[in-house]
C-alpha cells in the first residue's frame, strides 16, 4: 500500500476494459494500470460510476480489485467503491474488497431522505467506520445532482468518527461551500469533478476524485496545488482549458472516458451494452476539447503529462 503522505492526492474511477462480446478485460486493465502508474495519478477508484460499478457484478469487481492491485504493484493504492443501504453488507463488501487487496473503501451515503422509521446516518457509518478493515472515503452523491443527503450536523458528526480519511464532495457546489467548514480537520476535503477542481481548492480541498482524472491527473493536481498555494490565477488559467472535456464527460459520460483514454493510447475499448460507444462526431469533438485541455497535441499525439 503507498497513500500519498503529502496533497494533492488525485484519483479517478479506474476504467473497465471490455472485448466486443462484453466480457471484461482483465489483460487489457492490467496494461492500463502499468501506464497510469508512471504518471501524477496518485491512485484508483474500483467499482465507482465512472467505472460503469452498475452493469458489473461482484465477481467481476473482485477480479478487477485484484487486477489492478496486481499491476500496479506498490506504485499507487486502490479505492473499492461501495453503493449499499445496508451498514451491514457495505461492511461484508468491506471485508470482501480488503481481501482482494483494496487499500481503502468509498462509501456511497445512502438516500434517506423522507423515509420514516430510518435509523440515524450516523448510525450507519458508526458501524461501517468501526468494522471495516480499511480507511472509509466518504462521497456525497445523491442520484440528483441538486439533491443533498447529508446534513452539516450529521456530515460533522459522520466524518469526525475514527477511520475517515475522506470526504468527496457533490455537484451541488453552493450547498458543498456551506458544508466545507463541517468536515472534520483531520479529514481530507476532495472534490469531485473537473469542472469543480479550482472552485473546490477555493472551499479548502487537497485533493479530487473525478473522471478527468484519466486524461489529465497533471493538470487536476496543478490546480490543487496552486489553490493551496494560492496562486489563483493560475488555477484558473488550467481550469479554463480543461472545462470542454470536462463538460462533455458530464454530458456524455462513460463513452467520453473511453474514447478519451483511446486517443491517450490506453485500451480504453468501449462501454459495456446497453450503452453505446460516441458516434464518429462526438468523438471528433472530444479530440478537439483534449488538444485545446493541451492533453492531446494539435496533431493528435498525447502531449507529456509532467
Amino acid at each position: 500500500m503507498t497513500i500519498p503522505a503529502n496533497d494533492p492526492i488525485i484519483v479517478a474511477p479506474t476504467n473497465m476494459p471490455f472485448r466486443d462480446d462484453d466480457s471484461l478485460d482483465l489483460d487489457a486493465l492490467a496494461r492500463n494500470v502499468d501506464k497510469f502508474s508512471s504518471t501524477a495519478l496518485s491512485g484508483f477508484v474500483v467499482g465507482s460510476y465512472g467505472g460503469e460499478e452498475f452493469h458489473m457484478g461482484e465477481p467481476e469487481k473482485v477480479d478487477a480489485i485484484k487486477t489492478v492491485v496486481d499491476a500496479h504493484a506498490g506504485r499507487r493504492f486502490v479505492i473499492a467503491g461501495i453503493e449499499a443501504l445496508s451498514p451491514t453488507e457495505a461492511v461484508r463488501l468491506s471485508h470482501l474488497y480488503a481481501n482482494a487487496g483494496a487499500d481503502m473503501i468509498r462509501v456511497r451515503i445512502p438516500s434517506q431522505r423522507g423515509k420514516d422509521n430510518s435509523a440515524p446516518i450516523q448510525d450507519y457509518f458508526e458501524q461501517v467506520t468501526m468494522e471495516s478493515p480499511v480507511p472509509v472515503v466518504v462521497i456525497h452523491q445523491p442520484k440528483t445532482p441538486m439533491g443533498i443527503d447529508v446534513t452539516p450536523g450529521e456530515l460533522h458528526d459522520i466524518t469526525s468518527l475514527d477511520n475517515v480519511f475522506a470526504y468527496i464532495i457533490s455537484l451541488n457546489y453552493r450547498y458543498e461551500c456551506r458544508m466545507a467548514s463541517f468536515v472534520s480537520d483531520n479529514v481530507k476535503l476532495w472534490t469531485c469533478n473537473g469542472t469543480l477542481l479550482m472552485p473546490g481548492g477555493m472551499i479548502g480541498a487537497v485533493g479530487a476524485c473525478l473522471l478527468f482524472g484519466n486524461w489529465g491527473p497533471h493538470l487536476a493536481r496543478d490546480i490543487i496545488q496552486a489553490c493551496l498555494d494560492g496562486r489563483y490565477a493560475d488555477a484558473r488559467n488550467i481550469q479554463e482549458r480543461i472545462n470542454h472535456i470536462d463538460f462533455l464527460g458530464m454530458s456524455w459520460g462513460v463513452g467520453v472516458q473511453k474514447t478519451g483514454l483511446n486517443l491517450l493510447g490506453y485500451e480504453g475499448t468501449i462501454p459495456r451494452k446497453p450503452v453505446l460507444p460516441l458516434s464518429d462526431t462526438q468523438i471528433d469533438e472530444v479530440k478537439k476539447a483534449l488538444v485545446e485541455a493541451r492533453i492531446l497535441n494539435e496533431d493528435g499525439t498525447p502531449a507529456p503529462q509532467i
